[in-house]
C-alpha cells in the first residue's frame, strides 16, 4: 500500500529538519546521510524517495533553516528593520537556536567551498533578507549593510569563547545598524 501524499511530505520535512540542524552545527562535509537519516529516526532508504543526493539535501535544508529562523523573528509586521537587527543579534538568538540556526549565518564559510547549486540557493536566501531589509530602508546599500552586519555579528558572535566580548559585538552591531 503507497503512502498518502501527506506522509511523503512529513517524512520529508523530518529529513530536512535533521539535516538543517546537522549541517548548520557541523557542515556539509562531517554530517553523512546517515547521520541525518538516524537523526530523523528514518532508514537511508527513505532518503533516496526524496532526494537525489547529498548536495540536494544540503540545498533543500538551507531553505528549511531559513524558514525555521524566519518563524523566531519578531511576529509584527509593522516591525522595523532596527527591530529586526535587536532580535537577530540577541543573545537568545545566538544560544537558543541549537534546532535549526540560521543558515546565513552559521554556514557562510562552509558554503563558498560547495557546489553551484547550493550557491544558487544561499545566494537566493542571502537576496531575500536583503530585499526583506530594504522593505525598511528604501536604500539598498543601507540594506546590504544591515544584512551584513547581522549574518557577520552573529556568526561572528557565536564563534567567539568570550561570552563579554560575543555580547559586546552583538551590541556594537545593533547600534551600527540603528545609526544605518
Amino acid at each position: 500500500m503507497a503512502w498518502h501524499k501527506e506522509h511523503k511530505q512529513q517524512t520529508k520535512n523530518k529529513i530536512l529538519a535533521s539535516a538543517a540542524k546537522l549541517f548548520a552545527h557541523n557542515g556539509f562535509e562531517k554530517i553523512s546521510i546517515d547521520q541525518v537519516m538516524q537523526d530523523a529516526k528514518l532508514t537511508r532508504g527513505a532518503f533516496y524517495s526524496h532526494f537525489k543526493s547529498k548536495s540536494d539535501l544540503y540545498s533543500q535544508s538551507l531553505i528549511k533553516g531559513a524558514q525555521t529562523a524566519q518563524t523566531r523573528k519578531p511576529k509584527n509586521s509593522n516591525a522595523s528593520l532596527v527591530n529586526i537587527a535587536q532580535y537577530y543579534l540577541s543573545q537568545t538568538h545566538r544560544d537558543e537556536c541549537e534546532e535549526a540556526p540560521c543558515p546565513l549565518a552559521f554556514l557562510v564559510s562552509d558554503i563558498s567551498q560547495q557546489d553551484e547549486e547550493i550557491k544558487n540557493t544561499y545566494t537566493k536566501m542571502f537576496k531575500g533578507f536583503v530585499e526583506q531589509a530594504n522593505t525598511h530602508t528604501e536604500d539598498q546599500q543601507k540594506a546590504l549593510q544591515s544584512v551584513v552586519l547581522m549574518i557577520g555579528g552573529l556568526a561572528i558572535s557565536r564563534a567567539l569563547n568570550d561570552k563579554d566580548l560575543s555580547n559586546n559585538l552583538l551590541t556594537a552591531c545593533q547600534k551600527a545598524i540603528t545609526e544605518i
